[in-house]
């Protein structure tokens, strides 16, 4: 391939193209796609950036630009999407923007892949795109919001416990989600997610059994504890 020069302006222009298209699809637009020519337009434009000059000057700029474009995402989008929901609403809308900002995430990697093949493998401090991806999202998103997750997603439990019906799919992405999101840096939230559950289900049935034994004879309280009426 021959080398090309672009411009850092020019090249930052080709590629605010590439992330003003790939943000639409966590404006709720998962359909979108990019032609092979267009994918070939923005890799390139990276590879000539970080190739031409010795310089990794240009190449940290893009590098910062990935980032950016992750984060602005994530003030601009996701968390005005998610900030005044509660509940269930809250848990669906979740999973829904976790998804399209994986695949958003997923095209922007693609684009700045030469990153990740040439220049972050020579500076051990840089963490990889797709690092960069789970972090910037865990760390704005899922932190912030991790405490009214965790109450929405008991929430649905306590109601099926009572009998009521809850969208158990709903339930199980959310959970998967916390899965997910441990999985990449150690600190296992599902595990803490459990810890929690826990402790509120012996709550509930500690004050459950103190009714029961308040009201009812030694026989029915016996009854109820098997039949786990």
């Amino acid at each position: 391939m021959i080398l090309k020069y672009i411009p850092l302006d020019e090249g930052m222009m080709i590629m605010d193209e590439a992330i003003v298209k790939a943000k639409k699809i966590i404006e709720g637009y998962p359909e979108t796609k990019f032609s092979g020519e267009e994918y070939q337009r923005f890799y390139e434009c990276v590879y000539f950036m970080c190739t031409y000059h010795s310089s990794n000057e240009k190449t940290m700029q893009l590098y910062e630009k990935f980032r950016n474009s992750l984060e602005e995402s994530i003030f601009s989008t996701v968390l005005p999407t998610l900030v005044n929901k509660q509940g269930a609403n809250l848990l669906r809308e979740f999973v829904v923007i976790w998804s399209n900002y994986k695949l958003m995430a997923r095209w922007l990697c693609r684009f700045f892949e030469y990153l990740d093949r040439f220049f972050i493998p020579q500076h051990i401090e840089l963490e990889s795109l797709n690092g960069i991806s789970f972090s910037c999202f865990r760390d704005l998103v899922f932190k912030k919001l991790y405490c009214r997750l965790i109450e929405a997603a008991l929430t649905l439990i306590n109601q099926e416990r009572e009998g009521q019906q809850i969208d158990c799919v709903l339930l199980k992405n959310g959970l998967d989600i916390f899965v997910e999101i441990s999985d990449y840096k150690g600190v296992n939230y599902y595990e803490d997610f459990e810890r929690i559950m826990l402790t509120e289900i012996s709550g509930y049935y500690s004050r459950l059994a103190s009714e029961w034994l308040l009201h009812d004879s030694s026989a029915e309280y016996v009854q109820k504890v098997f039949s786990g009426a």
